[in-house]
């Protein structure tokens, strides 16, 4: 998936050499298999919509108008037709100024027909209601008389309390059909009544001014697709880290920095650990990885205080090869809803592949014959992205067999791979995390499981990915906790961005094939 690389000292440094190309008709099929993604994700989104009318067609169009660009870019570029720079950045531009446009037109819409998404366990639930209670459908200003709580000895809830939850269920909200003991709390079965963020607002606010803090209310789909109130005590909340893994947190951090300087030291051409007299020398390039680093996690962090939700220290993953992987962080807080979920998983990513972007292109832009690193042309076709932004930025020079780039270069390349890393859609990576956020757990689930047979198949030719997996096995194979209201799904907008780090996960890390990069112009 990375490609395979050695790095080995030729002139200034040397980077990896690749085996024999594909068969131009399995480069075509892998095209066209892309594009057909595309167009299907497009055509699903355009399905989603239509039940929503004006509102639904302008979202739909939000999220064409913000992937268009990449995609006609990409397209391009795999046909052989070269965008310059000037091109592509007018591209984003007009995309910008028509994605505002159209949300401009969204809100304006909105204001006179408010966009609100019936899903079928609603209808079922308040027709299966009106079924089993018609006298509180003529009066629905009358209180229905909930069912009986039968004593249910596992639940830890004093019946006091049950009684208490029981009685903030209304008919216009969630009238409740049936309590079932669960964990040390309780699930309510019963008909939603109402749009999910509204009832779970309005049910929380109810449930804290009887009993306090003492109990939490989860709004969670049950295996039906069928909305279902849990009820759990405070104390089984996300717990602060402790010391011992605060110090462990520390610790990693320190041997982070250590990689960090010793991948520097091989990308120069020498051992760090044997050469402590050269951190001047290699500086530069692991305080660009340990920048691409912080600008992640602060992204984790500015949006988790914008939402009021504690974070734990993060706890990076060293690796000599490229410094680190990323980190691991955890939630120390629940999560009010999905759109805070995507909102924090989103953020790192964004923020640290927004600073490897800009140094890869910076690096590109100031590359010039007597830079400081030399690779071979064979260097750029390891990523998808790499190759077609080099390509547009260095032209004719990449069909020279060595190339001379600016140090700016390497840097941003690693720090892409370290946040295409982290977008993989599996257990609590950032990536599982978006996939979650959008498409609820049971996708989730279901992406993990075709993450980790990707990363099998991938270790037989690099063992990176098999160091990745088994990170993700032993560490972040779980899905996160649900969300206080877990039914409600994020808008459009957060989802069409969920994808556009998708696909740029996916071009980050896919290699060009040696024949379809030679016929682009690199390696000549």
């Amino acid at each position: 998936m990375l490609g395979n690389y050695s790095l080995t000292r030729l002139g200034k440094c040397n980077w990896w050499s690749e085996g024999e190309g594909m068969f131009t008709a399995t480069e075509t099929s892998v095209i066209v298999l892309i594009l057909l993604a595309a167009v299907g994700i497009l055509g699903w989104g355009f399905y989603r919509s239509q039940p929503f009318g004006k509102l639904g067609i302008l979202a739909w169009l939000q999220s064409v108008v913000l992937m268009a660009p990449w995609l006609l870019f990409f397209g391009l570029f795999a046909a052989g037709v070269y965008l310059n720079l000037v091109s592509i950045l007018f591209l984003l531009v007009a995309s910008a100024l028509l994605y505002i446009f159209l949300g401009n037109q969204l809100r304006a819409a909105a204001k006179d027909a408010p966009l609100q998404k019936p899903t079928s366990a609603v209808e079922n639930g308040t027709q299966s209601t009106k079924e089993a209670d018609p006298e509180s459908a003529q009066t629905p200003n009358k209180q229905p008389e909930l069912p009986q709580i039968p004593t249910l000895q596992v639940v830890s809830i004093p019946d006091e309390d049950l009684k208490t939850i029981q009685g903030i269920f209304g008919i216009d909200t969630f009238f409740a059909t049936e309590t079932i003991a669960y964990q040390e709390g309780a699930i309510f079965k019963g008909n939603l009544r109402g749009e999910a963020q509204a009832v779970h607002t309005r049910l929380s606010a109810a449930l804290e001014e009887r009993l306090g803090d003492r109990y939490r209310l989860f709004l969670v789909a049950n295996p039906d697709e069928k909305p279902v109130f849990i009820v759990l005590p405070s104390r089984n909340d996300p717990k602060p880290s402790t010391i011992p893994q605060k110090v462990l947190a520390i610790i990693l951090l320190l041997a982070t920095i250590a990689t960090c300087f010793e991948a520097a030291g091989i990308l120069m051409g020498f051992d760090f650990f044997n050469s402590l007299n050269r951190y001047n020398d290699a500086l530069p390039v692991a305080g660009g990885i340990l920048a691409v680093l912080a600008a992640h996690e602060i992204g984790h962090w500015v949006l988790a205080s914008r939402h009021n939700i504690r974070l734990s220290l993060p706890y990076f993953l060293p690796t000599w090869q490229i410094g680190s992987f990323g980190a691991i962080t955890r939630f120390e807080s629940l999560l009010p809803n999905r759109n805070v979920l995507f909102d924090i998983a989103f953020a790192g990513p964004a923020a640290g592949g927004i600073v490897s972007l800009s140094m890869l292109v910076i690096g590109l832009s100031l590359s010039h014959p007597g830079s400081f690193f030399q690779v071979p042309s064979q260097f750029f076709s390891g990523s998808i992205l790499v190759g077609s932004l080099a390509r547009v930025v260095l032209g004719s020079a990449l069909q020279q067999p060595i190339v001379d780039v600016h140090p700016l270069t390497v840097i941003g390349w690693l720090g892409l791979v370290i946040t295409a890393i982290n977008l993989m859609p599996a257990g609590q990576l950032d990536g599982g995390r978006i996939v979650q956020a959008i498409y609820g757990r049971q996708i989730a689930s279901r992406a993990g499981i075709a993450t980790l047979i990707v990363l099998a198949i991938a270790t037989l030719a690099n063992p990176l990915a098999l160091y990745w997996a088994i990170v993700i096995v032993f560490l972040q194979r779980d899905l996160e906790r649900p969300s206080l209201n877990d039914i409600t799904e994020p808008d459009d907008a957060r989802a069409a961005l969920g994808l556009l780090a998708l696909f740029l996960m996916l071009v980050t890390l896919i290699p060009l094939s040696p024949g379809l990069a030679g016929r682009l112009g690199i390696g000549g």
